[in-house]
């Protein structure tokens, strides 16, 4: 009989290496300080394990850097752009394909053309930008996810569902006032957590019947997909790529950081069935980030995500990438340190706010554990609560997002290593305040100090 292997397998070899930076706590210490406590303003030259987020941070392929040598720079319809719309083309189904420079740009422009002041948009969750770029028009971003997607500890296998019962009233009620309907797959807000077909059938199904186009924020559909293939009763027969196929057909349209599931370091587009908004978004685009068969990118990033969109639905690299996020929340869970239930996708979530139960939200417990991780062993992570969403968030996490294909599995032994001191020494963790704080998207530049 076979023994199951239970190490990490990291279905690639690695070609080129960068050094780590590695600092004493006292260094790091005057480090963090120097950066008003927040980790965004950290230099990264000062970073050891960067999991401040899992966008642009990828490790490209040898197939992507040799695509990226044929690249045609034309300003106007390069074969590079031709390449990457085909690819689009047939992963989505959609028609219509617009480059932009990253998510947050496609946000923009979406959210541009079809809002203003007094509309809602309903999702599972809206993430910092999408919430952002939304209020930015004076619309609302309204988040109707499942009630066990707001609970770090509950076991249930698609926490990032929208509840669809409240969606149909949503919709009933606000009919006029709902110019587009989204979903987030995976739901980063609440923990990299996957949203199944059913649920997306559901969703298309209410929007379809109230007449509301229905738009997927896809960043990492391929962990969608590879969830759902997994998870979900039914699918474990189908290939990703089939299950990315139905999830795309469900939908109106998409828009994607490819920074994410595009395993790229930068680029993102919106795609569309119809032509409904195409000639007001190519005109936005044309305005804002370039012509519309570059949108913003150079034609060798094109051809890069043209490549990464092929690499992400590779099974064993999906595979590869889950074990990941399930070893590391089983390690932390172990050494005493809880995490939302179960591990999502791209991150693991640590639930900060039952950690450290002394610190009140008011006074930031993700942040306090946040820059504890950084003290402790040069970790660079990600507060997802109070600091970032202010009285909208529903958790106190800390997000541990993981590059792709950039760590091995003894970078993150070493990690587990260190975190029993960590829960020794919780109770002398003490909460934060700001000294300074942006009117928008203030976790990215506002800055800290300790409550003594």
């Amino acid at each position: 009989m076979t023994k199951t292997r239970t190490t990490i397998f990291e279905p690639f070899k690695i070609k080129s290496v960068e050094p780590l930076p590695i600092f004493t706590r006292e260094q790091r210490a005057e480090i963090l300080k120097k950066a008003g406590y927040n980790l965004f303003l950290v230099p990264a030259r000062e970073v050891t394990f960067d999991f401040l987020t899992d966008s642009g941070t990828t490790a490209m392929s040898a197939e992507q850097w040799a695509a990226m040598m044929r690249a045609d720079e034309s300003y106007a319809g390069s074969r590079s752009f031709e390449r990457f719309e085909k690819t689009v083309r047939q992963l989505t189904g959609y028609r219509y394909v617009i480059p932009t420079h990253q998510g947050r740009a496609a946000e923009r422009l979406l959210f541009s053309a079809l809002l203003k002041k007094g509309h809602k948009v309903p999702s599972n969750n809206h993430f910092d930008t999408t919430r952002a770029n939304i209020e930015q028009m004076g619309a609302e971003a309204v988040d109707l996810v499942i009630p066990e997607g707001k609970i770090p500890h509950v076991q249930h296998p698609f926490k990032g569902n929208i509840d669809l019962a409240k969606l149909r009233d949503f919709c009933e009620t606000h009919r006029e006032n709902i110019p587009c309907g989204m979903l987030t797959i995976t739901n980063n807000t609440g923990g990299g957590q996957p949203v199944s077909l059913e649920n997306i059938r559901g969703a298309a199904a209410i929007y379809r019947q109230y007449g509301i186009p229905f738009i997927m924020d896809v960043c990492r559909f391929a962990e969608n997909s590879i969830f759902v293939k997994d998870r979900e009763p039914g699918q474990n027969n189908r290939s990703v790529r089939d299950i990315a196929h139905e999830t795309f057909s469900l939908a109106d349209g998409c828009m994607m950081s490819a920074k994410k599931d595009g395993l790229v370091n930068i680029g993102g587009f919106i795609a569309l069935k119809n032509d409904t908004w195409v000639e007001r978004l190519r005109s936005l685009l044309i305005l804002t980030e370039g012509f519309p068969t570059y949108g913003g990118l150079a034609a060798r990033d094109l051809e890069a995500l043209a490549v990464g969109l092929e690499e992400v639905l590779d099974e064993n690299y999906l595979h590869y990438r889950i074990a990941v996020s399930r070893y590391m929340a089983d390690g932390l869970n172990k050494a005493g340190i809880p995490t939302v239930q179960p591990a999502g996708g791209h991150a693991v979530y640590i639930d900060a706010k039952a950690f450290l139960p002394h610190i009140a939200p008011e006074k930031f417990p993700g942040q306090a554990l946040a820059c504890e991780l950084y003290l402790s062993d040069g970790i660079r992570s990600c507060e997802i609560g109070s600091v970032m969403f202010g009285q909208n968030s529903a958790m106190e996490l800390v997000r541990l997002a993981f590059p792709r294909r950039v760590y091995t599995q003894s970078h993150f032994d070493y990690i587990l290593e260190g975190m029993e001191e960590l829960v020794a020494k919780k109770e002398t963790l003490r909460g934060f305040k700001f000294t300074h704080e942006p009117p928008f998207l203030r976790h990215f530049t506002a800055r800290f100090e300790p409550i003594t």
